[in-house]
């Protein structure tokens, strides 16, 4: 992962790519170069949201399900997983139908910033936003979209 120094001068679109897979979001972190310090790259990365609608819909394409463990070795897929060990054998079967019947109520998966919560903090969580209208929900998401590529932000980028 770069140094501050290195994401201020490199090609990290990329890195940015895989924090969060929205162009406007990525060209914002990338035209405020250069940063001063680390907490001036989280600003920005908060000024670039909230997520539009048509946005939240095509990030959650880089977005395994909640309980479904992310395939491959990329920088993305071990975030992924990462962000979702709270989630074991006894809950992820659980969230099997959860999620099959969040997807049949919107259309889209269930997007949570799930890092550092319990699978069953995260089941409660889906149980309790099915209950949004579909508006709602996708606004929602829009800010978890938003705390997870901070989170990874902060990772990718060392000061």
């Amino acid at each position: 992962m770069p140094t501050l120094s290195e994401f201020n001068q490199s090609d990290v679109r990329d890195l940015l790519t895989t924090c969060l897979a929205v162009p406007r979001w990525v060209d914002a972190l990338l035209s405020g170069r250069p940063y001063t310090d680390v907490n001036a790259l989280l600003t920005a990365c908060d000024a670039a949201t909230p997520l539009l609608p048509d946005e939240v819909r095509a990030a959650m394409a880089a977005h395994p399900r909640i309980g479904e463990k992310a395939s491959g070795s990329g920088t993305g897929a071990n975030w992924s997983r990462s962000e979702q060990s709270g989630v074991d054998s006894s809950t992820a079967a659980k969230f099997a139908a959860a999620n099959a019947e969040y997807e049949q109520r919107f259309g889209h998966v269930y997007l949570v910033c799930a890092s550092g919560r319990s699978g069953e903090e995260l089941l409660d969580d889906l149980r309790g936003r099915l209950g949004n209208d579909p508006d709602t929900e996708l606004t929602i998401a829009g800010r978890e979209l938003a705390k997870i590529a901070k989170l990874r932000l902060e990772k990718a980028v060392s000061a």
